[in-house]
């Protein structure tokens, strides 16, 4: 249901393209249907345990395996309710940056896009994961290119070219791990695997590796990122950066541990983890426009979750669990509070903006708090998974992993700084004179200004609630941890279709 609701919601949504007051209701509607039926997942998983579906009645592995464990139902669940906050934000905002008939192709492509986000946490094979990828894809070319100017157009032929590029590696992937076990079920290769030559194994997972590299912008291969995401629309960027790369992260952790289990840690993936936070939170002090330095700051936090893995360790593990879950939500929260502030100004440029904690304490208030989360001040969620990490890598016992944890030390102080900046230009001293007002066309109803403001309220609420519900959700994610590196029930649920 949570794959189905938004393809048919979509198809609804492209019949009745020109009718955007019933896309207003339409989509809202099939993103809290998603939500419910995410909700159900996590109630049966948590009742239940690993629980898988065999689509036609083919039975695995021959067929597609449809499979929700801990890991899954939590990502899709919280996905799903993100994807419900901006769409009800995009509601809100009503045609805001949009073009005469473009509401009718941003409603489509979004709940086409949120059916591709949920059939990636469900798929039970790489093929289907691959299938997932390119949903995703192809609904974001169209969000990215909505309202198309000369840089949203160059933006998007960087992400097309990128995107494409990780997707024929992708399959070439696929097919080789076809060739050499035989199967492309998740389940069924991790049992195959195991009789591969080391040299295979190595490759395949290297591969992989840089596959999931890409899409989830993992430094070096990051540097599309910053240049496409500014450029589109803020809703889109608020979409895309929190769950597209996370995506990927989901994709590498689940291919890992299933496929290419370690006993100690992955210096590869530890030296990447490293490099990844400081080249991207060190590029997020670098930068003017504001959506630029979340952009970088996004790359940046995408090594915390990866130095998670790179552990292979249960602590490793839950840690990257709980900074998936934070980060999805802070990071949309962000973006979200970014377009209320260029709506009352007009500007994301730090030298032109200003005077924002005069102008609307709320907005200052709505951007303080995600701003300190990510930075990792205590008491917020930023501050709980960031200190599992920090754990985690102090109980490793190993030189790398002491020092990829200072690096993260590094990389939270390098984004206390970024983020003040913007606290310090942007809110605190007086706005420059001469700084120009909002264009007539992002100028909203009152109405929709209040719906904005109530939904980016409720997402830092749900921020808030992640450190309030620290101990069930940490008590969550370790035993996700624990399937992850011991998937014999995941196996059991899939090939015999048996769930435990």
């Amino acid at each position: 249901m949570p794959f189905v609701l938004p393809l048919l919601g979509a198809a609804l949504a492209m019949i009745s393209r020109r009718r955007e007051a019933w896309l207003r209701v339409l989509a809202p509607l099939v993103g809290a249907g998603v939500v419910a039926a995410a909700g159900g997942l996590v109630a049966a998983v948590a009742r239940d345990g690993v629980i898988a579906v065999q689509m036609g009645g083919w039975a695995a592995p021959l067929g597609i395996t449809l499979v929700a464990d801990r890991l899954s139902a939590l990502l899709l669940v919280v996905s799903a309710a993100v994807l419900l906050a901006i769409m009800l934000h995009a509601v809100g905002e009503g045609a805001g940056g949009l073009g005469r008939h473009e509401p009718g192709l941003f409603y489509p492509a979004y709940l086409a896009l949120t059916g591709g986000v949920c059939l990636l946490f469900l798929a039970g094979d790489l093929f289907n994961l691959f299938v997932a990828f390119e949903v995703m894809l192809a609904s974001s070319y169209v969000l990215m290119t909505l309202t198309p100017t000369a840089e949203r157009m160059r933006a998007g032929m960087t992400y097309t070219v990128v995107s494409l590029t990780s997707s024929i590696l992708f399959l070439t992937a696929l097919g080789l791990t076809y060739a050499a076990a035989g199967t492309v079920n998740l389940a069924d290769l991790s049992v195959r695997v195991d009789a591969l030559p080391a040299g295979t194994r190595s490759a395949l997972g290297m591969l992989f590796l840089v596959v999931f590299g890409i899409k989830g912008a993992i430094v070096p291969m990051h540097l599309w990122l910053p240049d496409s995401y500014p450029a589109a629309l803020t809703k889109v960027t608020a979409v895309f950066a929190a769950l597209l790369t996370k995506a990927a992260i989901y994709a590498l952790i689940r291919v890992q541990t299933l496929l290419f289990p370690r006993e100690h840690g992955s210096w590869t993936m530890l030296g990447l983890a490293a490099g990844t936070m400081l080249v991207g939170t060190l590029g997020a002090l670098t930068h003017d426009d504001i959506h630029r330095v979340f952009s970088f700051t996004l790359v940046g936090h995408i090594g915390y979750m990866l130095f998670g893995l790179g552990l292979f360790s249960v602590a490793g593990l839950t840690g990257a669990i709980l900074y998936l879950v934070h980060h999805i939500i802070v990071q949309a929260t962000l973006f979200l509070v970014s377009d209320l502030m260029q709506g009352r100004t007009g500007e994301t440029s730090l030298h032109r903006l200003g005077g924002l904690a005069r102008l609307s304490s709320f907005i200052a208030v709505l951007f303080f708090v995600p701003a300190m989360s990510v930075s990792g001040v205590p008491p917020s969620s930023g501050f709980i998974a960031k200190l599992a990490l920090f754990q985690a890598g102090l109980g490793a016992g190993r030189p790398l992993a002491y020092a990829v944890t200072a690096v993260a030390v590094l990389a939270s102080l390098l984004t206390l700084m970024a983020m003040s900046r913007i606290w310090t230009l942007g809110f605190w001293r007086p706005r420059p004179e001469g700084a120009a007002e909002p264009p007539a066309e992002e100028s909203y109803t009152r109405g929709g200004v209040r719906v904005m403001q109530s939904v980016t309220a409720v997402m830092v609420v749900a921020g808030l609630l992640i450190a309030v519900f620290a101990g069930p959700l940490s008590s969550w994610s370790r035993r996700a941890a624990i399937d992850l590196l011991d998937p014999s029930a995941y196996r059991q649920a899939v090939l015999d279709g048996a769930s435990r």
